[in-house]
C-alpha cells in the first residue's frame, strides 16, 4: 500500500517532530514555559514547540517533492532525502542553514539509513522507481546497488521488487531491506549486498508472521543480551518484534496509527505516522514516542494517549493546531530537538519540534 492521498496545499504552519526526550537523563531536563502565541505540541514530560520557518529554501534553486526521511552524521549534519531529482539529498545544519545538496538520479527516493563501515560513514537510499538500494557515500558516490531477490524463488521479475526502508545490524553490518510496497518480504543480506534469507510475505488477513505493508525496519539494541527487529505492519496498525533471523516474537497493537517507521533514540521509540482512521487521509498525521516497554507515552500533533485495562485506545489527530500534513519520518537530536519530513504536504520542508518539557 502507497501513501494515496491527494495532494494539499501547505497550511502555513511549520511544525516540528514528536519530540522524545530519551536520553537517560532527560527527566531532570527544566522545563521551559511556552510563549504567547507559539505551538505545543506533546503529552506528559514529552512536549515540544513547533519552530517557526525551519529549513524553508529558496523552491527555485532547491525544490523538494515528498520529504522521505532525514538521519544525521557524525558532523552533526542533517541529511534530508527526497524525490525531487534536482536535488534528492538537501545537507542542512540544525539551524535550518543549507550546508551542500546533490543526488539527481533517484525519482523514487523513499528510504534512508546511515551506517558506519571502518570509521567511515555511508547512506542506503531505497529508490521506489529504481526498484533497488544503493549504498553511497556522504557525497553521492554509488558503492554498490542491491536489485530485486531473485534469489528467493519469489519474484519473478524486477518491478515485484519496491523496498521502502532499510536497517543495518551495527555488529556485522547485515542489511535488511523492507519490501513494503511490492511483496511485503523482508530480504537479509550481508554488508557487501549478498543475500542470506527472507522471511514475511503479503497477507491481507492478520497473520503474525506477514504483513500488510511492511513499511519500516529497525534492529532494535536497547536489550544488549537480545537485539532484535522492530518491523512495521502499517495497515494492521502494528509494529512487529522478530528475532533477527525472521522468527516472529509479539505485536504491538497502535490503534488508528499508520506507522511509517520506528526510529531508535535511547530508550525510546520514536515513530511518524502518517494518517490516523480510515475515514481521515488527507492532511492527517502525527508522532508517536514510545517507552522501553512500547507503551505510548506522547503523541504531538495527536490525541493523548490512553490506556484501559492495559490496551491503548485508538488515537486520532489533533484537530486544534493542524501542524502536520502526513508526516513520513521523525529524527531527534542530541539536544532532544525532533525533525518531520512529510509525504503530499504541498512540497513542504521538514518541520523542526524544540523539546521544551
Amino acid at each position: 500500500m502507497k501513501e494515496f492521498i491527494p495532494r494539499r496545499d501547505f497550511l502555513k504552519a511549520s511544525s516540528a517532530l514528536i519530540g522524545t526526550g530519551l536520553l537517560s537523563n532527560n527527566n531532570h531536563m527544566k522545563k521551559i514555559a511556552p510563549k504567547a502565541g507559539e505551538i505545543t505540541l506533546g503529552h506528559g514530560s514529552f512536549t515540544y514547540k513547533v519552530v517557526p520557518n525551519w529549513g524553508i529554501l529558496d523552491a527555485g534553486k532547491n525544490p523538494v517533492n515528498d520529504c522521505h526521511e532525514m538521519v544525521e552524521d557524525a558532523k552533526g549534519r542533517l541529511f534530508m532525502l527526497t524525490n525531487e531529482v534536482k536535488n534528492n539529498v538537501l545537507i542542512y545544519d540544525k539551524s535550518g542553514k543549507l550546508l551542500d545538496s546533490w543526488g539527481h538520479s533517484y525519482p523514487g527516493a523513499h528510504g534512508l539509513t546511515i551506517l558506519n563501515e571502518g570509521g567511515e560513514q555511508f547512506l542506503l537510499i531505497c529508490d521506489n522507481n529504481r526498484h533497488q538500494v544503493i549504498k553511497t557515500d556522504l557525497k553521492g558516490r554509488e558503492i554498490f546497488k542491491i536489485d530485486y531477490p531473485k534469489e528467493t524463488g519469489v519474484y519473478d521479475h524486477p518491478l515485484q521488487f519496491v523496498p521502502t526502508e532499510t536497517a543495518v545490524n551495527p555488529k556485522n553490518g547485515d542489511i535488511y531491506v523492507a519490501d513494503g510496497y511490492g511483496a511485503n518480504y523482508i530480504i537479509q543480506y550481508d554488508s557487501k549486498g549478498r543475500y542470506i534469507r527472507h522471511f514475511g510475505g503479503q497477507s491481507s488477513v492478520y497473520d503474525d508472521n506477514k504483513f500488510n505493508c511492511c513499511h519500516g525496519v529497525l534492529v532494535d539494541t536497547r536489550d544488549p543480551n537480545n537485539w532484535t527487529l522492530l518491523i512495521t505492519d502499517r495497515v494492521n496498525n502494528s509494529l512487529k518484534r522478530f528475532t533477527l533471523d525472521g522468527k516472529f516474537i509479539t505485536r504491538y497493537h497502535l490503534p488508528g496509527s499508520f506507522v511509517c517507521r520506528p526510529v531508535l533514540h535511547g530508550d525510546y521509540i520514536l515513530a511518524a505516522c502518517f494518517r490516523s482512521t480510515d475515514a481521515s487521509l488527507a492532511g492527517s498525521g502525527y508522532i508517536q514516542i514510545l517507552d522501553k516497554n512500547m507503551k505510548v507515552v506522547s503523541t504531538p500533533g495527536g490525541s493523548e494517549p490512553i490506556y484501559q485495562n492495559g490496551v491503548l485506545q485508538k488515537q486520532v489527530k489533533d484537530d486544534v493546531h493542524k501542524v502536520f500534513i502526513h508526516p513520513h519520518d521523525v529524527y531527534a537530536d542530541s539536544d532532544e530537538n525532533i525533525y518531520v519530513p512529510q509525504w503530499a504536504s504541498g512540497k513542504t520542508y521538514p518541520i523542526k519540534l524544540e523539546r521544551i518539557g
